[in-house]
């Protein structure tokens, strides 16, 4: 491989200033647009040693055949230059959008000259301003008919307000009160659009003010004996309720914030937006977003951020993020325009400072509802990977390419995958997956309890051995010959096609030595990489790179994944029953205290580093206690090593009869 590309600049060429930088392939098409503070510093990195580049950043640098830069004065200037280029180019290695939903919106056509209310997905109204999104049709049309009750503004379409202008008759809105029939004269065009203002007022999130100013006009009325006035103000307010409660409060009236939850894996993010106006959270949103080079969080973050507020969406004053970007000053700024400009277009300018906060929250409300987003965004990430692998045509799409990538005759109807998981070489588990047809089959899920060893390989080895084992010709499911004319299950005997184990090279070396001493042949043995999302063949030089956002390579990944998590929860189990189990053997610790020290140091390895005078703070033990359970961790956890040996090869090859389909499955 060479050490770098052919049209790599000298140095000295590249300026020292902030710029913006273009990658472009023999066609001339821009394949990838960034920015930086020093020019020379950035670009550097990318005309390294190719054997030291990341495999999607090598990827890029081979494709193009030249690189040109722009200096700008500033950072900031870098940033509205990348962000235009992005828009113009759309270059294929930047960070690619995946939002196909329409969101439905509550509009306010106040560029008209009666301005109208209405539910639409089109964005585009000049000089609209919109509330939301939302996310079903029905919820916002259900708001637009309460909110008429306390503001009836028009709703109707040009044809029929023209048809009311020309015949002098309101239409059935403005007969039954949800319209001041400003068509008919009923109220001037200035009246109507002060209607309109307060509209838009309460929904922006001004709510409470006209709340308590209804109230007392509501008062004032039945103090003048006008009572048909106060049912009138009456009804309003409820309407206004009505709408207040369909919306979560999660802050003081004056906040105005959007919070941002990011959950992201080697090949995609799932963003969650929550819009909170007025203290209430008026809409959300969520996308996913394809990650084709790997970025950090913090440059994630901007480019998220970037996307989120294009020349539809305003940004609010207070914005929400995970990690705060590098130049998160210079992105501040030009949120700041973004907003100042959404403001012109909407004749708002001096309801809309354009000064714009980026932060993360820490604690307190604030930190909670990120949190919760976060939460979200993970759950989506998840939803959209199983939607994607669950498809039956994308699913034999996958196997297919899985199988002409690792060149196999046929395509892996079966693919086992193994992981090991262990806490500082103690407790070391390994788990084993199954995949049928593109699809988990949970029952014949295996965990594997290993005695002593080594390293990661060593594990890797052993385990391999013992599910090996069971291949043997004549083998039943305990690994041993079978009787003549028995009729036992065997599903752990059943051959996979594919077996992939996580890890690279040496791993996969392991693999293949206790493959060779079993004897069985006819299975197909490859690595998953996890940083590089690689697929390593034994005795292969180079890794097998699936196509990006292939579902072959999503598929791998899940089985990759659901390895992981398989192992990790058999692990944390694992080690919750060994300090459980130690524990309660003190004198003087019962179920309670035991769960109240667990819960105060939230986890063993705290435990176990704390103090006597640390764990006194835990309610109901003293020092004398305290002192006992310091002793009994330490010398368990000098002791315990061969215990736990001896222990565990007593069963190793122990099968439980209890199929758990989501967390547990037998140990082999």
């Amino acid at each position: 491989m060479a050490d770098t590309v052919a049209y790599r600049p000298k140095p000295s060429e590249i300026p020292t200033q902030p710029g913006v930088y273009r990658f472009r392939d023999a066609h001339r098409r821009v394949l990838y647009v960034g920015k930086a503070k020093n020019l020379r510093a950035r670009l550097s990195n990318y005309f390294q040693p190719l054997r030291n580049l990341h495999e999607r950043t090598r990827r890029m640098v081979t494709t193009a055949s030249s690189v040109e830069w722009t200096v700008v004065a500033n950072e900031f200037e870098a940033l509205q230059l990348e962000y235009t280029w992005i828009k113009e180019f759309n270059p294929p290695f930047n960070v690619q959008f995946r939002d196909d939903k329409t969101y439905p919106y509550l509009a306010v056509t106040l560029a008209d000259e009666v301005p109208r209310a209405m539910v639409t997905r089109n964005r585009g109204i000049k000089g609209a301003r919109y509330f939301g999104p939302y996310t079903k049709v029905w919820a916002i049309r259900e708001t637009l008919d309460l909110m008429l009750k306390a503001f009836p503004m028009r709703s109707c379409s040009p044809g029929v307000y023209r048809r009311a202008e020309l015949t002098g008759r309101p239409c059935l809105l403005g007969d039954i009160g949800k319209c001041v029939a400003p068509c008919v004269g009923r109220v001037t065009v200035e009246e109507h659009r002060e209607v309109a203002d307060d509209f838009v007022s309460f929904m922006a999130g001004n709510d409470t003010r006209f709340v308590r100013a209804l109230e007392q006009k509501m008062r004032q009325a039945a103090e003048n004996q006008e009572y048909e006035a106060a049912a009138r103000y009456r009804d309003s307010i409820q309407a206004m309720r009505a709408v207040m409660e369909k919306t979560a409060v999660v802050f003081s009236d004056d906040v105005d914030a959007d919070v941002f939850g990011l959950a992201d894996d080697e090949l995609a993010a799932a963003v969650l937006q929550f819009i909170v106006r007025g203290g209430r959270i008026r809409g959300t949103r969520s996308w996913v977003v394809d990650k084709e080079l790997d970025v950090e969080l913090e440059q994630l973050v901007e480019t998220v951020l970037e996307n989120a507020y294009d020349s539809e969406f305003a940004p609010p004053k207070e914005i929400l993020v995970p990690v705060l970007p590098e130049d998160s000053t210079e992105l501040e700024r030009w949120l700041g325009l973004r907003r100042a400009e959404a403001a012109e277009a909407s004749h708002s300018r001096g309801a809309m400072p354009s000064k714009v906060r980026l932060h993360v929250a820490h604690r307190g409300e604030k930190a909670a509802l990120a949190q919760t987003a976060e939460l979200n965004a993970k759950n989506a990430l998840m939803l959209y990977k199983t939607r994607r692998s669950a498809d039956f045509v994308a699913r034999s799409q996958a196997l297919e390419d899985i199988r002409d990538g690792l060149g196999m005759a046929e395509a892996p109807l079966r693919m086992e995958c193994y992981d090991v998981s262990h806490l500082q070489g103690t407790n070391i588990v390994a788990s084993m997956v199954v995949f049928e047809d593109g699809l988990p089959r949970k029952d014949q899920y295996r965990r594997f309890s290993i005695p002593a060893s080594t390293d990661d390989t060593e594990s890797i080895y052993q385990v391999l051995t013992r599910r090996l084992a069971y291949l043997r010709p004549g083998a039943d499911d305990d690994g041993e010959p079978e009787e003549e004319g028995a009729r036992r299950p065997r599903k752990f005997s059943y051959p996979p096609q594919l077996l992939l184990v996580d890890g690279g090279q040496p791993q996969v070396a392991a693999a293949k030595r206790a493959l060779e001493e079993s004897g069985v042949s006819g299975i197909q043995l490859a690595g998953i990489a996890k940083r590089l999302e690689e697929l390593w063949l034994p005795d292969s030089d180079y890794p097998v790179i699936l196509p990006r956002n292939s579902d072959a390579l999503f598929l791998v990944q899940r089985i990759r994944d659901e390895a992981h998590r398989f192992a990790i929860t058999f692990q944390r189990a694992k080690r919750k029953r060994d300090i459980s189990s130690t524990l309660a053997e003190i004198p003087g610790l019962g179920p309670s205290r035991v769960r109240e020290l667990l819960r105060h140091f939230g986890s063993v390895s705290r435990l176990r580093s704390a103090t006597p005078d640390l764990i006194t703070e835990v309610k109901g033990i003293g020092p004398g206690l305290a002192a006992t359970i310091h002793d009994a961790l330490h010398t368990a956890e000098t002791a315990g090593a061969s215990d736990d040996r001896g222990a565990a090869v007593e069963s190793t090859d122990e099968q439980v009869l209890a199929h758990d389909a989501t967390e547990s499955a037998p140990t082999a």
